[in-house]
């Protein structure tokens, strides 16, 4: 676990503190910022394994560091948000964020969502013994080795997360997954309330791989029941 970095960014001092000390305890190695600018200065120069990302920060919010950072590295981020507006949660999701927690948070749950993050970007970068190192759906192509996927041979950008939804779909194609399961499966836990976060990472996925989101080809919904893919 030490060799696993974290930054943390966050204005409030007393919460930054509280993290560093409760991350550290656990073994990882923290770096921190306090507001934006910094955040994308130290993301730069650290190249964290993980980022937990205060939306509400000086100089840059967190949205405009998530979608900075986004278009530079591959790294989780974990967005955190003192409104229960769903707009922000969902606004941070489709800029490139993996997860979100609202403020006030338990440490314990927070420090459970960092290692299932850890955990599923280890699992991604050595898949299963005996893979192909890629597979193809229709017109499109998962490059699970070079953590690619083209559809009709042109490259798509899909946030971490959105890669790992994809894989695990594909490597179960054609079984129906509800909210739940796969909240637990790519995600790595599961806390009640939260498949909200799946709902919106398959409407932005859909938005990259299917011709016409609205009439899914690939990501196909089961009603009642959840998603598969499909072609």
């Amino acid at each position: 676990m030490a060799d696993n970095k974290v930054l943390i960014v966050e204005d409030d001092a007393n919460l930054l503190e509280t993290l560093k000390y409760n991350l550290r305890k656990e073994g990882y190695d923290v770096v921190t910022a306090s507001d934006g600018e910094q955040a994308i200065e130290v993301a730069r120069r650290e190249k964290p394994d993980l980022l937990i990302l205060d939306i509400m920060l000086p100089k840059l919010n967190g949205f405009e560091v998530c979608r900075i950072l986004r278009q530079e590295m591959i790294v989780p981020i974990l967005m955190l948000t003192a409104k229960a507006d769903e707009t922000d949660k969902i606004v941070g999701l489709e800029i490139g964020a993996d997860d979100y927690m609202t403020k006030p948070f338990s440490i314990r749950e927070l420090l459970a969502r960092v290692r299932a993050m850890l955990r599923r970007t280890k699992m991604a970068k050595a898949p299963p013994a005996g893979e192909p190192a890629s597979l193809k759906i229709g017109n499109l192509e998962i490059d699970f080795a070079r953590h690619r996927v083209a559809l009709s041979g042109a490259a798509l950008e899909l946030s971490p997360k959105e890669f790992d939804l994809l894989v695990f779909l594909a490597r179960n194609k054609g079984l129906v997954f509800s909210r739940e399961q796969l909240l637990e499966k790519v995600w790595g836990y599961y806390f009640a309330g939260d498949t909200r976060t799946v709902d919106v990472h398959i409407r932005w996925l859909r938005q990259k791989i299917e011709a016409d989101p609205g009439h899914p080809k690939y990501l196909v919904t089961v009603r009642g029941t959840g998603y598969k893919l499909e072609g």
